[in-house]
């Protein structure tokens, strides 16, 4: 369920073009105080990130905090991503094009932070950052990871 306010948020940040720091601050204090509490909220969210590339890095930096928390301790099992959960966010962040930058990081950091993974978000993390220039460092990450487990 998508509230009133997030909807005009993402509403008037489409019209705008962009969001800056100020626009972070009142998503995080007034609109989603506390934070993401739906995936249709973070579907919502991962849209407004595609559609708006030249964001402030506080935007992306929000969002991937608030769906590692969402995702991984809002969700049921807590702590853990199943089977279920890795699907909604592989196919939520790829959007059929790929994730951008910010839904690669998404990835990356749900998967450090769950106790466990399903294989399927880790395999999408992998692929995610290998298609990210610069990102060597997050798969060597994932992969000792995925050895570990």
């Amino acid at each position: 369920m998508i509230n009133a306010s997030l909807q005009h948020f993402c509403n008037r940040i489409i019209a705008a073009g962009t969001i800056g720091l100020e626009d972070v601050r009142e998503l995080n204090r007034a609109v989603l105080p506390d934070g993401l509490t739906h995936r249709e909220e973070a579907d919502m969210l991962f849209g407004l990130d595609r559609a708006i590339p030249e964001a402030d890095a506080a935007f992306g930096d929000w969002l991937v905090a608030a769906t590692v928390d969402f995702a991984v301790w809002g969700e049921r099992p807590t702590g853990h991503i199943d089977a279920d959960t890795a699907h909604w966010l592989a196919a939520s962040l790829a959007c059929g094009r790929g994730p951008t930058a910010t839904g690669a990081r998404i990835a990356v950091e749900v998967v450090r932070e769950a106790e466990t993974n399903d294989p399927a978000l880790i395999s999408f993390a992998l692929k995610a950052n290998r298609a990210r220039a610069g990102a060597e460092d997050a798969v060597e990450e994932i992969l000792s990871y995925a050895v570990a487990a």
